[in-house]
């Protein structure tokens, strides 16, 4: 039977992924880089930081040559930098589960340096920017680094991307990259009409094994993914090379590295390419620093800390001027590298600096192996990732909150212009826009039943004053008039013109009503149910008839349609663009949430989510049937495919809760079966695994099953929590589940609501411990 739920109103907003908030345990430590208290965490936290040093390093040895071999410097210089990044970084930062290594996102910046004014004066300004990152940390501005819109810098990013990809397919093809895309772009038709044969099998080689590893079904998939996907594709890529007469890695003999040279060029252009280096080193360097961080945050127990970005920006600095003077690659921490190592296992700053030992362990003692591995396949990797770097996801990001002519601008800007003046072209757009939506205000009056309704869309400034009046003036003496201010902003000019204009509609015996956001006449009498869309929920009976003793009794029906009516006068205006919107582009959850029908719980409420942010399943007993239990309940199973498949959303998360009707049912089941069961007691069948588990571990809980901060009440509860863990397993035997989890596109959570309590709880699947989830936000620490 479906449900309808009644939400709160809510103000206006964008659409967005909501994501359900998570908190540490409070036993775990929080400093930066704290390890775990206990001798056997510490001794858990070394050996995760040992294998994912060991996951991080086989992942930068091949992107590090790559990078040096696209930006045209000498290939040991991209083992520096990650030595340098893993080390320096690694020990200096903010950010203790980031890897920094050779700047992908400078790729483009250091081939235009390196073919201007040579390896020297590159390095040279790599330190200089270096000592500007130090500068920037002490001044304590890295917060303002990340006031530039998102747009601009995954517009950036996938300028960049897009070009990195042009110049080193000319490499797979067997050719050699010219100066700018648009010239890549050009020569591209001539190179694709003759190939070099072996090259491009070789890139082929690279490019299949890099998108196919991580799809490898099977057991045998899973063993296989434990090896990195560069790693492999060089390593496939090398063994099809042998033989062959092609291009290989030449590391040259390790000596005492070249002082760094200023370039023989002007002021202004020195200041430039110095500028360029800082600004794309420390906002890739940042974002990945916070997006590392939330990656990490996802992991049940994992004792990050809190992010100080203006350490991770001084850190950044100190290991450019090392690099710049060791002779190494401008250095940047990567959101590859650092989600490699938090999904590897990290859990302190360690891994991040033993895998810089390792490379400097291999660029040593494994020089010869590395001088195997064909250039082709090295270039193949590096145009793979810059393809990466044009992310849909973004796109799509950037186009729901209607940025994308800033995005496009700036990806457009840093093909064809470069990359600063790329990033100069997006704020240039960026800020048209919001002038534009400032002084864009839409005026239109109504003639309705009761009277005349003037509806305003947008900021009422004085530029929109002439219309205002122009629209004022349509309206009738001696009517009623309803104005409805839908923005949140409106100036001096345009208060004193509105207010000029009631004034004058009254005298002439008019009546005037200046309505909110809503559209809610503020004169409206008090005796109207008493929710307003801009406070917390409360009072869910307001919308019930009042009282009266002659009338019949009160049906369930009359309540219902008066929360619709409800809906309709004061929620309805305030969603109905966002509905439309929704209505357009269709849904994009990016969150599934499988919760119990009960109606005490109401997702939007405890989510604090709106239309278009949850693919919410209900069913009795939050039950998630394995595959091929039962044809009978395809509906659940049906669901998650599409949520997974189609949806493409990234986390699913099963809530149970106190007090359930189904827990209470199955724990009450000793008795014999009836002889024909109903439709309800089949459905709780596939809670019998949930009833079994709790059996087994005991009232205890055997260390399986238990709640932070307080003893689990009773054997009902403990089957609740159980049962969400045991739900959660049932997930993970579907396939399209498995396969998205194995690829790390998808996450799965679990939820407990305590409904006398209103406090949720979410699961820590390590210690299987349910931890309460705090209302005040985890700062980031500067």
């Amino acid at each position: 039977m479906p449900q309808i739920e009644k939400s709160p109103p809510q103000p206006p907003r964008t659409s967005h992924p909501t994501e359900i908030p998570t908190e540490l345990p409070p036993e775990l430590p929080t400093a930066p880089g704290s390890g775990p208290r206990t001798k056997e965490d510490r001794r858990a936290a070394f050996r995760g930081d040992l294998s994912a040093s060991a996951v991080v390093f086989l992942l930068a040895v091949p992107l590090s040559l790559g990078i040096a071999l696209a930006t045209g410097a000498p290939l040991q210089a991209g083992l520096v930098a990650a030595v340098v990044g893993g080390i320096v970084a690694g020990l200096l930062g903010g950010a203790p589960l980031q890897v920094s290594g050779a700047a992908t996102g400078l790729l483009v910046v250091t081939a235009d340096l390196v073919q201007r004014y040579g390896w020297r004066a590159t390095c040279a300004i790599t330190v200089l920017a270096g000592l500007t990152q130090l500068a920037l940390g002490a001044l304590r501005v890295a917060r303002a680094t990340l006031a530039v819109s998102p747009a601009i810098v995954h517009g950036m990013l996938a300028g960049i991307g897009v070009t990195i990809a042009l110049g080193q397919l000319h490499v797979v093809l067997g050719g050699s990259p010219d100066g700018s895309a648009l010239d890549n772009a050009t020569a591209l038709p001539g190179q694709l009409a003759h190939p070099h044969a072996t090259a491009l099998l070789i890139g082929a080689v690279t490019v299949a094994v890099l998108i196919g590893w991580g799809r490898l079904p099977g057991r045998a998939g899973r063993w296989a993914r434990m090896l990195p996907a560069p790693l492999a594709a060089v390593l496939a890529a090398t063994a099809v090379s042998a033989g062959a007469a092609v291009s290989r890695v030449e590391l040259p003999s390790w000596r005492l590295p070249e002082q760094p040279a200023l370039p023989d060029a002007s002021l202004p252009a020195l200041a430039a390419a110095v500028l360029t280096v800082t600004l794309v080193a420390s906002m890739e360097s940042l974002l990945s620093a916070v997006a590392v961080d939330r990656l990490a945050a996802e992991r049940p127990g994992a004792p990050t800390g809190r992010t100080r970005l203006n350490r991770e920006l001084a850190g950044q600095g100190v290991a450019n001027t090392l690099s710049g003077l060791l002779g190494g690659l401008p250095v940047s921490g990567g959101a590859m590298r650092g989600s490699a190592n938090v999904r590897a296992g990290a859990a302190t700053r360690r891994a991040t600096v033993l895998h810089g030992v390792w490379v400097l362990v291999c660029a040593g003692l494994l020089a010869g192996a590395l001088e195997m591995i064909p250039l082709a396949a090295l270039a193949a990797l590096v145009m793979v990732v810059g393809v990466r770097m044009v992310s849909f996801a973004h796109i799509r990001h950037v186009q729901r909150h209607r940025e994308f002519p800033v995005y496009a601008a700036t990806l457009g800007g840093v093909v064809l212009l470069g990359v600063l003046q790329g990033v100069a072209t997006g704020i240039a757009v960026a800020l048209f826009l919001a002038l534009r939506r400032l002084t864009h205000t839409r005026i239109t009056v109504t003639e309705e039943a009761d009277g005349y309704r003037v509806r305003v869309s947008g900021q009422l400034t004085f530029l929109a004053v002439p219309r205002l009046t122009r629209a004022l003036g349509q309206v009738p003496a001696h009517t009623d008039v309803v104005v409805e201010l839908g923005g949140s902003f409106m100036d001096h000019a345009a208060y004193e013109a509105l207010q000029s204009w009631s004034g004058a509609h009254r005298a002439h015996g008019g009546w005037v009503t200046l309505g909110g956001r809503s559209g809610r006449p503020i004169a409206e009498p008090a005796s109207a149910h008493s929710c307003r869309p801009w406070t917390p929920w409360r009072n869910h009976h307001c919308t019930r008839p009042a009282a009266d003793p002659a009338a019949a009794p009160e049906s369930s029906g009359s309540q219902l349609l008066g929360g619709v009516s409800a809906f309709q006068r004061h929620t309805a205006p305030l969603v109905r663009e966002e509905l439309a919107r929704l209505a357009r582009e269709g849904q994009r959850p990016r969150q599934l949430f499988l919760t119990c029908a009960d109606s005490r719980l109401v997702t939007s409420m405890i989510t604090s989510s709106g239309p278009g942010d949850l693919f919410t399943v209900r069913n009795v007993g939050n039950l998630m049937p394995p595959p091929g239990s039962d044809a009978s309940c395809d509906s659940v199973g049906a669901a998650i495919e599409y949520a997974v498949e189609v949806l493409r959303v990234g986390s699913i998360t099963v809530c149970g809760h106190s007090g359930c009707g189904a827990m209470g049912a199955l724990l009450g089941a000793a008795a014999p079966e009836e002889a024909e069961p109903t439709s309800l007691t089949r459905w709780l069948r596939h809670g019998r695994p949930s009833l079994a588990r709790m059996e087994r571990i005991g009232r205890l809980g055997r260390g399986e099953v238990s709640l932070s901060g307080r003893p689990v009440n009773d054997d009902h509860e403990r089957l609740a929590l159980v049962n969400v863990m045991q739900q959660l397993d049932h997930l993970r035997e579907h396939a399209c589940v498995a396969r998205r989890v194995a690829e790390g596109t998808l996450t799965l959570h679990g939820m407990y609501f305590h409904v006398g309590e209103a406090q949720t709880y979410v699961l820590d699947e390590a210690t299987g411990r349910f931890c309460p989830v705090r209302g005040e936000p985890a700062p980031v620490t500067l």
